[in-house]
């Protein structure tokens, strides 16, 4: 299941209806939570696109707030663990792009992001194994260890456990004996 959320429509109806600008920590701390109580209502294993799109001004902590709370929350390690939700964020401008990748750094915390119609891309703390592993996930469309090791020139035994770790941080989807990037169009 794929399920859109506008952040700015998220915004406007939590904080002000004529306000097209993230700042301040209690405005991503709103915001956030109307995601996750829109999130709290699909059930199952579910895609979920952060479109900032008609966001204007995205600020360090609210970026904290929305960005890295949220991942913080529904990723393997934390407390929603249970289901199995990924995100996509798109709509990302140079300003947006520049706080959430500061607030990931911090974090250890990685997203997958589209940039207008383009191809999906990592932004975040990854090391370049990682990030070598994902594009060939990406090229191939669907792997599974063995796939990803050729593509990758990897052991086969690094290749599963990046594999695990992608899905674990939701960078990947796991889908039978396969697992195939997140955002990926194809």
């Amino acid at each position: 299941m794929i399920n859109h959320i506008d952040v700015s429509v998220v915004l406007r109806g939590t904080v002000c209806d004529l306000y097209s600008n993230l700042v301040t920590r209690p405005t991503g701390a709103a915001v956030r939570a109307e995601i996750e109580q829109q999130l709290a209502e699909i059930g199952g294993r579910t895609l979920t696109v952060i479109d900032f799109t008609h966001v204007g001004l995205l600020d360090f902590s609210c970026a904290d707030e929305i960005v890295a709370k949220l991942l913080l929350k529904y990723t393997d390690d934390g407390e929603a663990r249970e289901r199995e939700w990924y995100f996509l964020f798109r709509g990302l401008n140079e300003s947006h792009h520049d706080a959430i990748e500061a607030v990931l750094e911090r974090h250890g915390l990685a997203i997958v992001a589209q940039v207008d119609e383009g191809e999906p891309q990592l932004v975040g703390k990854v090391n370049e194994r990682e990030r070598v592993a994902w594009e060939a996930l990406c090229r191939l469309g669907a792997a599974d260890a063995v796939d990803l090791a050729e593509a990758a020139g990897l052991p086969e035994s690094d290749a599963e456990r990046l594999l695990d770790d992608m899905r674990r941080r939701r960078l990947a989807m796991r889908v039978e004996d396969l697992y195939v990037p997140v955002g990926l169009s194809r």
